[in-house]
């Protein structure tokens, strides 16, 4: 059974857990996975 995500949901726990742990840019990774660097930053702290 997987996660049920919200439906404007743009990140999976996959891809927050790689930000988290990620030495790139902010801009590098909200261009990568096409989010806002205010969302890349808020999962990086």
């Amino acid at each position: 059974m997987g996660q049920v995500h919200h439906g404007s949901a743009t990140t999976t726990a996959a891809v927050r857990r790689t930000i988290q742990h990620s030495q790139e840019s902010l801009r590098t990774l909200s261009r990568r996975y096409g989010i806002n660097p205010k969302t890349v930053a808020k999962w990086k702290k």
